[in-house]
């Protein structure tokens, strides 16, 4: 029986039939579904939300030490957060094996940035696997942690978008049991202190050469031979691409094992085609391997290096061929740029931030990135995960020393604070910043789809959690003025950020209130409650002057006809927060 599986699914049945024991993951696009799923169907894995994917693979690791087979998952950025521990591990090894999946984003659907993991893979002297579809990615999971074991080494299983999300067929395999190897005390081995460590060095050279052997024999890397004309030596989703074009026409040299690249492989089916073609997505990691060898091919000169592929991309390129598409008047489209949903409660807050003068604002990465957009254009900068407070940090540091009159204020959410916020707030209060920094704790992961963390209350699966507090740990971190306010109330909000911004030293504002689609938790409903009666205009009152519109709700409109606002009723999240920025009070509660 064949079942339809995401990659993310299959991932997480490859790690049940492998018996895996352990399991943990910061949420992160394209990765997220991966323990989601695992704690939903897989109940015998003790699967776990970490606060940052540093901790979740040294969490994993410590799981491989004491000889149960463990997996971490991340997007791609989040390896770069994770490398620290990764790359030592490379030395000591493995006891249980360990897997841990790296999903890329080529195109930036939800990423700031689009790097290409394989290096990481060659960097950190590992193995890994690509698979290109739902069942590689559940057979190249098993076929991990057998790698892992055997050669005594980490073991990146390299996923992108398109792979973790589409859907195919998969065939389940033997459920193997969840077995535990004795932990044997090995100084030689765990403890990576320099005189250790160059022992390790010279071990983990020595399984290197193990696997260059092993790439030449695996059936992971093959060759699949038709029409010898064109030879397309590809791997991961840019397989089915190529195959998608080409069919039969063409030959392939589909490699799965990429870390050590088949170089005796790659000469043979070289020689057995007319022209070669290197097709992969983003960096030319495969087409640099070819070249070195001394063999002609085509690749980056042709297929961009940037962006998500696809077929048409491909045909484009290698082909000429341009696809038939629908032609329409794309001057009638309406530009709708992204924003916060209905009564999301960062909206007012950062309508409140964007009218403060002289000042800066840096964000974070989450939802209120959108601040920057219009009509709210809060938001100036944005870097990377846990940096909305150090580069606040710095940048007043400098403003200071030039005697400027700016004010740099730092927001991220609850889940990124958790994340690596903690550090950066600690920066400031250390060295007496005079920045402002704004958590705004939505009470969830709200980007990734609502996951939990340290301060939600609850574990993944829904267990009861600690009861963590952001503005307790804010104080133990050396912070005294701290201010809670509730995002909904504009007026306190202006209070708290006028405190603040007369206050000379590092000052944190908490806004604490639950994402508008988040499901209600008994405890969230027992603090907050919760208002189902929807807003609307009074049209005697309105006086068309747009300032509801500058909140850029969209259950918001403006009737240019009339010259009116209007509230969509069934759109409308009750929050309230419009009625406070209309200066006639046009807007209440409806009638019942």
């Amino acid at each position: 029986m064949k079942h339809i599986l995401s990659g993310n699914e299959a991932v997480a049945r490859g790690a049940y039939e492998a018996g895996v024991s352990f399991a943990s993951a910061y949420p992160g696009t394209p990765s997220t579904e991966i323990l989601e799923e695992i704690s939903a169907k897989y109940k015998d894995i003790c699967s776990e939300w970490a606060p940052n994917e540093k901790v979740a693979m040294e969490a994993a690791i410590g799981a491989s030490f004491m000889g149960g087979r463990s997996m971490a998952a991340m997007k791609m950025v989040g390896v770069n957060v994770a490398a620290d521990p990764l790359f030592t591990f490379a030395y000591t090894g493995v006891n249980g094996g360990m897997v841990f999946i790296s999903a890329d984003d080529p195109g930036l659907h939800s990423s700031q940035n689009e790097q290409d993991n394989r290096y990481y893979a060659r960097g950190a002297r590992i193995a890994m696997l690509e698979p290109s579809d739902s069942q590689e990615a559940k057979d190249m999971m098993v076929e991990g942690f057998r790698i892992s074991e055997e050669f005594d080494v980490p073991v990146m299983l390299r996923m992108t978008t398109r792979v973790c999300h589409s859907k195919s067929l998969v065939e389940f395999g033997e459920v193997q049991p969840q077995e535990k190897k004795p932990f044997v005390r090995d100084l030689t081995k765990y403890n990576p202190v320099p005189a250790m460590a160059k022992l390790m060095h010279a071990s983990l050279e020595k399984r290197m050469a193990r696997l260059q052997a092993f790439t030449e024999e695996t059936p992971l890397n093959r060759m699949e031979m038709h029409d010898t004309a064109i030879g397309v030596i590809t791997s991961g989703v840019a397989y089915t691409y190529a195959r998608e074009v080409f069919g039969d026409s063409a030959s392939y040299l589909k490699l799965g094992f990429t870390s050590h690249l088949p170089e005796k492989l790659i000469r043979e089916f070289a020689s057995k085609v007319d022209k070669l073609y290197v097709i992969e997505e983003l960096e030319p990691y495969l087409e640099e391997h070819v070249r070195m060898l001394g063999i002609a091919c085509t690749g980056k000169a042709l297929i961009p290096r940037e962006g998500e592929l696809n077929p048409d991309i491909i045909r484009r390129a290698l082909l000429g061929e341009e696809p038939e598409l629908i032609e329409y008047d794309k001057s009638v489209l309406a530009p709708r740029p992204p924003t916060f949903c209905a009564g999301c409660p960062h909206a007012g807050f950062f309508y409140e931030l964007g009218k403060l003068k002289d000042v800066i604002l840096v964000g974070d990465i989450g939802c209120y990135a959108l601040s920057g957009n219009p009509p709210l254009n809060a938001k100036d900068i944005a870097l990377c995960m846990g940096a909305g407070f150090s580069v606040p940090h710095g940048g007043q540091k400098v403003i200071d020393k030039f005697g400027g009159k700016e004010r740099i204020i730092g927001v991220m959410g609850d889940s990124t604070f958790f994340h690596t916020g903690m550090n950066s707030l600690l920066e400031a209060a250390y060295n007496r910043s005079r920045i402002i920094m704004c958590i705004v704790d939505n009470r969830t992961t709200g980007m990734t789809g609502h996951q939990e963390n340290p301060g939600s209350g609850y574990v993944l699966g829904g267990g009861k959690a600690n009861d963590i507090s952001i503005p307790e740990i804010v104080k133990a971190l050396g912070i005294s003025f701290i201010r809670t306010v509730d995002p909904m109330d504009l007026a306190a909000v202006r209070t708290a950020l006028k405190e603040a911004m007369a206050y000379d030293g590092p000052a944190v504002i908490v806004t604490r209130y639950p994402c508008a689609l988040k499901k209600y938790s008994p405890e969230d409903l027992a603090e907050f409650g919760r208002n189902t009666v929807p807003y609307t205009v009074d049209t005697e009152k309105c006086i068309g002057c747009k300032s509801c519109m500058k909140l850029g709700c969209p259950a918001i409109r403006f009737d240019g006809e009339k010259k009116l606002a209007q509230i969509d009723g069934n759109a409308c999240a009750c929050c309230g927060v419009c009625a406070q920025l209309c200066p006639k009070d046009a807007i209440g509660k409806e009638e019942k």
